[in-house]
Parts: C-alpha cells; structure tokens; sequence
C-alpha cells in the first residue's frame, strides 16, 4: 500500500532552484512506489463546498506575483484521470460528503511546484482538490478517511502545505542558516503528536502547541489543515514518519511527513 504524504511547497522559488530541499523531492519521487494516479490538496485552493477536479489537461496557474520571469514560463501539463475522479465522488457520496466537480480549473503553484520536483515529466494522472480551513481539523481529517482505500491501488493522496507558514514572520534576507525558536518549538511539539497519531491533541493544535499563534496565523491556517487531509488517508495504519525538515527565511519550514 502506498504512504500519503505531507509536502511543504515553500516558496514558488523552488520550482527554479537547486537546493538540499528540492534534490531532496527529487531523489523522494525517484525512490517511492511509482503511483498509477495522485490526488493532490493543495492550500492555495480553497473553497466553502470540496472540489474535486474532474479535467483532461491542466493549465498552469501563476498564482504568485513579483518572481523571476523564469518561474512564469513554467508549464506542467499534468492530464487529469476520469476513473479516479469519479471514484472518488463515489466515496465521498458513501461517506456522506458534500462535494462540486470542478472541470476547468488548472493547477496552482502549490500543485505544480511540489509535483514537478517529484515527476518532472508531468506523466502521471492528477486529481486536483480544494481545502477548506473553516472545517474543523477533524472534518479534514475524515475527508482524507475517506479516500484511505484509494491507497491500495497505489494512488498517492498528498496534502500540499506547510507546517510553519507565517509571511509575516519571514526574514526574507535569511537562507538555511538561523531558525527562529517558535518555529523550532512548534514542529517539534507537532511532531512528537504525530509520531503518536494523538489526534485529540492534534485536533486541538491552536490551543495546545506552543506559538501556534505564529506558526499558523488565523490568517494563515489554510497552509497547515492539509495535514490532516493527508493523515486521515492514513487511518487505518496510523504511523507517521519524518522524511525531511528544514527551515528558509528563518522560519518556513520545509517539512515532508510520511503516513502509512
């Protein structure tokens, strides 16, 4: 059975940098199971009612401003899967789950930047999908539940994001060097409930962490509620695994998480 994955997608430079974080995603898409499909949530989807993308070839969404005009003749022309979309709609009707279909729509940077660095050659089948931060942590989580069988057919659920994700707080003059200690504190809380599969604890994150304020601003928490997307399709195994954690700009994490 195939993990789900967490992946922070940082800022849209790492579609044109090499680094130890994107040689890091890159040797990731090498070495995993080779998926047939990827369901993708990203953060920089957001809508009231689930979407669920249902599209032959995806155009490139440019949701950024003010980068590199290289970042802007980036295209990634990921075709959409017809079985795996209804599929999908069959669960969430199984489960109660109210959902659109959504068949125009391309993919964002927080899609596009993650999957070119896995599968660069855009050959395997996307299924694009919305978050919505206004559900409780436990409605995402039993969102990503939901899909949990689709793992055993070897498609691979993941919840594009970050953990530590305040543009407020960046030091944009700041590589790999320094790490704020909030930001420090709050994954490392985050990841021993994880290891643990402690939901309680997890559901309860904006009260318990320590300088959750920070690391997810109310303003914010749309970059950080895919993990709970990606670990509900973990359910029925409940392991967790760090496979990667670094920081840019002294407080954006780079973090990749493992469930299942």
């Amino acid at each position: 059975m195939i993990p789900s994955l967490f992946i922070a997608h940082g800022a849209p430079l790492i579609a044109i940098e090499d680094n130890k974080y994107t040689q890091f995603l890159s040797d990731l898409g090498n070495t995993m199971p080779r998926p047939k499909a990827i369901v993708l949530f990203s953060a920089h989807w957001e809508s009231a009612v689930q979407k669920v993308s249902n599209v032959h070839e995806y155009k490139t969404i440019y949701d950024f401003g003010g980068f590199p005009e290289a970042l802007y003749r980036i295209e990634y022309p990921a075709k959409g899967n017809n079985d795996v979309s209804k599929e999908i709609e069959e669960l969430f009707t199984k489960q109660g789950i109210s959902f659109d279909v959504e068949t125009k729509r391309g993919l964002d940077h927080g899609a596009w930047v993650v999957l070119r660095l896995l599968y660069p050659n855009a050959d395997i089948p996307v299924i694009s999908m919305s978050v919505n931060p206004n559900l409780s942590p436990e409605e995402q989580y039993k969102i990503g539940k939901a899909l949990s069988e689709l793992r055993e057919k070897d498609i691979l659920i993941i919840g594009s994001g970050g953990t530590v994700h305040n543009l407020r707080a960046l030091k944009m003059g700041e590589g790999e060097g320094a790490i704020d200690g909030w930001a420090l504190d709050f994954d490392e809380w985050l990841g021993r409930h994880l290891k643990n599969w402690d939901v309680e604890s997890l559901f309860k994150y904006n009260s318990l962490a320590p300088t959750a304020e920070l690391a997810v601003p109310p303003y914010g928490n749309e970059h950080f509620i895919p993990i709970f997307y990606a670990m509900g399709a973990a359910d029925n195994e409940r392991t967790a695994k760090l496979l990667h954690r670094s920081y840019r700009y002294g407080n954006l994490s780079h973090s990749v998480w493992q469930f299942g």
